[in-house]
């Protein structure tokens, strides 16, 4: 049977564990397929590997728990920048700048794995007091 490619679309979505919390984005490639017969067809690509609909069944990765709440792409990381505590000025000292540098890389660059939050700290801001 042959197919053939129609389109290809780029979505990313946001993912929220109701059960442990974790919190993480994944974008896509949805590739829109027609097979010889005419019957349309889609293909979802996550880091060009082929995976599962992210809409049909999702699984959270931390837990396994399949009550995942889907959101669109950049809420859980807009989220994580409220909570990120604001950077306090470096004391200006003997050092000189070429010793502040570093440091301030290494507070504003990720970590890998950092993409972990808590279902708490997601849903905070929309919290009324």
């Amino acid at each position: 049977m042959s197919e053939i490619a129609a389109t290809t679309v780029h979505e990313a979505y946001a993912f929220a564990c109701m059960r442990c919390g974790h919190g993480w984005e994944q974008a896509y490639e949805i590739e829109h397929h027609v097979d010889g017969s005419g019957n349309a067809f889609v293909v979802y690509k996550a880091d060009g590997e082929r995976v599962p609909s992210p809409l049909s069944t999702p699984s959270c990765a931390n837990c396994g728990g399949h009550v995942v709440r889907i959101m669109r792409a950049g809420r859980v990381s807009s989220v994580q920048q409220l909570l990120r505590p604001p950077q306090a000025p470096l004391p200006r000292g003997s050092g000189g700048e070429a010793e502040e540098e570093p440091a301030v890389a290494a507070v504003g660059t990720p970590t890998p794995g950092a993409h972990h939050w808590h279902l708490s700290d997601l849903l905070r801001p929309f919290h009324r007091r």
